[in-house]
């Protein structure tokens, strides 16, 4: 079975530059379960795109204009919203932050 380390320590674990002012941080996962952190810019943009995971998202800092399937809404610090799998979502951040993105199962792709 696939497994990350028990613990994950913030300062140990690598900011992966995706570009255009996107990072991200894998923590813990297993084959049916991922946590991640994406940091944001202002500006910056998480394209649109869709995946077969079932994604859950909380908003820890920032605002966000996001966009799942036909809806739009703006969201901010203690907001969160779930991404059925296979549905199209994206977003651009309004005002720099933080999203801690729960992926199922793992996001295989986020992994080198």
């Amino acid at each position: 079975m696939l497994q990350s380390d028990l613990f994950q320590i913030e300062d140990a674990i690598t900011w992966e530059d995706l570009g255009n002012g996107v990072q991200r941080q894998v923590y813990g996962y297993d084959d049916q379960i991922m946590l991640v952190k994406a940091k944001f810019e202002a500006g910056a943009v998480g394209a649109l795109h869709q995946h077969p995971h079932t994604q859950v998202t909380y908003v820890e800092s920032g605002v966000f204009e996001l966009t799942i399937g036909d809806e739009k809404k703006t969201i901010k610090k203690g907001d969160g919203y779930y991404v059925p799998p296979h549905i199209v979502h994206g977003c651009v951040c309004k005002e720099a932050g933080l999203l801690i993105d729960v992926f199922s199962p793992h996001r295989e792709d986020f992994l080198k």
